[in-house]
């Protein structure tokens, strides 16, 4: 069967840094970010990018307008920590309908086992509409780890990275299903969510 049975999907990635958006230096954030996901998911992507500085009412108009341009989910990276100019966190909170705190535990719980000062990052996720909103951390190591989580020597995971519970959350908010490829990150469905995979 052609890709064709994989629903389309359409995925916001924005990287917030005052440096990279003034081209001080290279963005590797939304290189990161694309790479993964296109590496992770079965389904075809639109990526819509958006390359912005640390500015709070910003970041908040950014995530509306991929919201309503029909992103089923929105990834940042950049901004979530302690310094004055770290605000993505706010401007997350401010569009949101619903929070869920749970990613961002499991983010800091994963960056943990690297570093003593993943308790200073902030990220969080929340739902606007029908779209599911996750800050991730800024440097592109990181990112593939909160996405994918540990795995030991023998590739058995250790630690579930948060986008196991990622395809799940979108069903359930009335967005299209999400298809990982198990060898980068296994998505978790209860057994009456598994839709059943065509030959």
């Amino acid at each position: 069967m052609s890709e064709a049975v994989h629903d389309a999907v359409k995925i916001g990635i924005v990287s917030i840094s005052d440096r990279a958006s003034s081209g001080v230096y290279e963005d590797k954030g939304l290189p990161a970010l694309q790479d993964w996901l296109t590496r992770a998911l079965h389904n075809p992507i639109t990526f819509e990018s958006r390359l912005i500085p640390d500015e709070q009412a910003g970041i908040s108009a950014t995530l509306i307008e991929l919201v309503n341009a029909g992103c089923s989910l929105v990834l940042t990276t950049g901004g979530t920590g302690p310094a004055l100019r770290d605000v993505t966190p706010e401007a997350t909170l401010a569009v949101a309908h619903k929070e869920m705190p749970g990613f961002g535990e499991q983010m800091r719980q994963i960056s943990l086992k690297f570093v003593p000062t993943a308790i200073l990052s902030r990220q969080v996720a929340v739902i606007r509409d029908q779209s599911l909103i996750i800050n991730l951390p800024g440097q592109p190591k990181a990112i593939a780890e909160t996405l994918e989580g540990l795995k030991d020597a023998n590739g058995q995971q250790i630690v579930p990275g948060i986008f196991a519970a990622v395809p799940y959350c979108v069903d359930l908010i009335g967005g299209p299903y999400l298809e990982t490829r198990d060898e980068v990150c296994k998505a978790f469905r209860p057994k009456n969510a598994v839709r059943p995979k065509t030959a």
